[in-house]
């Protein structure tokens, strides 16, 4: 099925049945907007739907020199799984220029669980493909977005369950979280690096204006330190100085 023929699908799939998001169409302009944390919500939603154990959403890097994924968040937000740092390293090469070319899903299974393998094979318009994270089963969906950005959106898990006619939804559904984050941050929203607890505590305590000293105190850290994870997260953030990282991440959801 080509990208066109899936997208027309999914569309027609979200307008008899009304968006569980409550969102938007694939072909609207208008939409409510949403949040990384709103995002990885709804993500969930989709992996307790199909009992998978953990997911992830990773963009395309744009960079035509190196085929590459980029994790945008992950059932451990606000960190990085292992599982994604796997996905996201040479593993994942072919599925990523899989991914620009079709939206066909790709399964595997290397966990050694029978019931997954006899669960994916009987699903027609899927293939497999070699083990993104080895010693699991997992299927990846190919998303795509405006302005050419595409992705996947990644679900693993050694009891999940998922038949024909919601293979169709699930991908739908896919289809549009995808959308909605491509929109937060148009083009760049994939390039954002994980940023830690430590970090987010820091610029939560700024944002309530507090000072580099009272942060220091408030953490028992040292005020060089307190800096530090300042200074790093406003350069994961791509901000200017702290008060725009504060700003940004307040939009992001990242703190509140």
């Amino acid at each position: 099925m080509k990208h066109a023929d899936i997208k027309e699908t999914a569309e027609a799939l979200f307008n008899e049945q009304r968006n569980p998001f409550g969102a938007f169409t694939l072909g609207s302009e208008t939409h409510h907007a949403v949040t990384i944390p709103d995002a990885v919500r709804r993500c969930r939603w989709i992996a307790v739907d199909m009992n998978a154990s953990a997911f992830g959403l990773l963009f395309v890097s744009p960079s035509p020199e190196r085929a590459r994924l980029v994790p945008c968040f992950d059932s451990d937000y606000p960190g990085i799984a292992v599982a994604t740092k796997f996905i996201s390293g040479a593993n994942g090469e072919e599925i990523v220029r899989h991914t620009r070319l079709s939206t066909e899903p790709r399964w595997w299974t290397d966990d050694g669980v029978l019931a997954m393998a006899e669960l994916f094979t009987t699903l027609a318009w899927t293939e497999q493909m070699a083990a993104l994270v080895p010693g699991t089963s997992g299927i990846a969906f190919p998303v795509h977005a405006d302005r050419g950005q595409c992705g996947l959106v990644v679900f693993l898990g050694s009891e999940m369950t998922l038949q024909q006619d919601a293979l169709y939804e699930i991908h739908a559904r896919c289809f549009s979280l995808f959308a909605a984050v491509a929109r937060i941050r148009p083009g760049d929203t994939g390039r954002m690096r994980a940023i830690s607890k430590r970090e987010l505590e820091c610029l939560k305590l700024t944002a309530n204006g507090n000072t580099s000293e009272e942060i220091a105190r408030l953490l028992k850290l040292s005020v060089h330190t307190a800096n530090q994870y300042l200074t790093q997260s406003t350069q994961k953030l791509n901000a200017v100085n702290r008060n725009q990282a504060v700003a940004k991440a307040l939009r992001l959801g990242l703190i509140e």
